[in-house]
């Protein structure tokens, strides 16, 4: 099993910003089989290749696909390129405005960033998993933010997995990986869900969505 982890949004608390968010998410794409990151790969070559790069000259090529750079019509495309099943999708979304304020210092966001990873992680099948699972996160932390990550969460998720299961949290740059990027693109979607009610791209994978879940959900929430 591999998972893909990103996020949307930002941990900052400074509501009288206009670019802090309300909401932060974290979501997964888990792939159950290898195969399944080659076809993301190719999904991501094709949508770079032939809708994003098709008419530019070498130097200009851009050599990712972003969320929030990236048409609808666009990530559309790279959904029907995906030809797979054997995949699905977890994520969890805080309400940024009920988080207490002693979680709101910058060694605190880190540790509630951290929390909500492994609370996301928890979701996933991973008592009947038998065989190696790999997280691979987005290269975006610090050195000493990605060792307390790494030990955090590796020792809360090995103890849900059977004793011969091996688990291998991994940092890579998300332009290098196509899973980081795919992943970028649906939690995308599912932020901007939450922050301002948009479901055009979301409701085109809602279906791949195996958990979802508002964390500290608004008080007048149904």
């Amino acid at each position: 099993m591999i998972i893909y982890l990103d996020e949307s949004g930002d941990l900052g608390f400074d509501f009288t910003k206009a670019k802090t968010t309300k909401k932060f998410v974290i979501t997964l794409l888990v792939c159950n089989k290898q195969t399944s990151q080659k076809h993301f790969k190719k999904a991501v070559r094709r949508t770079l290749k032939h809708r994003i790069n098709r008419k530019k000259k070498q130097d200009c090529r851009i050599q990712e696909l972003k969320g929030a750079k990236t048409s609808i019509e666009i990530k559309k495309y790279f959904f029907k390129q995906l030809k797979i099943d054997d995949w699905s999708l977890y994520t969890v979304v805080l309400n940024k405005k009920r988080v207490e304020k002693h979680l709101r210092t910058k060694t605190s966001k880190s540790k509630l960033y951290n929390f909500l990873a492994r609370f996301l992680i928890e979701k996933l099948p991973l008592r009947t998993t038998f065989t190696n699972v790999k997280l691979v996160v987005d290269r975006s932390k610090n050195r000493d933010e990605i060792k307390d990550f790494n030990q955090y969460v590796q020792h809360q998720i090995e103890a849900l997995l059977p004793l011969n299961t091996s688990f291998t949290p991994e940092h890579l740059n998300s332009h290098e990986n196509a899973g980081l990027q795919a992943v970028d693109l649906f939690c995308w979607g599912i932020f901007r869900k939450y922050e301002i009610g948009d479901c055009d791209w979301y409701r085109t994978y809602s279906s791949k969505i195996r958990y979802e879940t508002e964390y500290l959900p608004p008080q007048n929430y149904q």
